[in-house]
């Protein structure tokens, strides 16, 4: 990968992931993010299972990301960005504890930040 994309998605990312690592592994191990996702097999969410793996890009310095630590991450700015564009509850009060909340914290992302 070019140095400018690797460039372009690490600033990306950095956007669209508002939460830090530490508040990203605290809201993976609550039941609320469970709850949401799509679930292969009745198994662990998709978003459960990358934001794991979102924290570990968090936790990495920059130069030991790998192309395949840029390509999720891309992976994860198009998600996000997808997600935001459908648009959750209209009442703001019900977007707190609304799963489509829940899910995008799964991805490093807050709405409400």
């Amino acid at each position: 990968m070019a140095k400018e994309d690797r460039e372009a998605t690490y600033r990306e990312f950095k956007e669209v992931v508002n939460m830090t690592a530490s508040a990203l592994e605290k809201h993976l191990k609550g039941d609320d993010s469970r709850s949401v996702g799509q679930k292969k097999d009745g198994g662990e969410a998709t978003g459960h299972q990358e934001g794991r793996r979102i924290v570990e890009i968090l936790n990495a310095k920059k130069a030991d990301l790998s192309d395949d630590d840029y390509d999720h991450m891309r992976k994860v700015v198009g998600y996000v960005h997808r997600h935001l564009k459908q648009g959750g509850p209209k009442d703001k009060d019900e977007v707190k504890d609304s799963p489509w909340r829940l899910s995008l914290m799964n991805w490093g992302h807050d709405p409400l930040k």
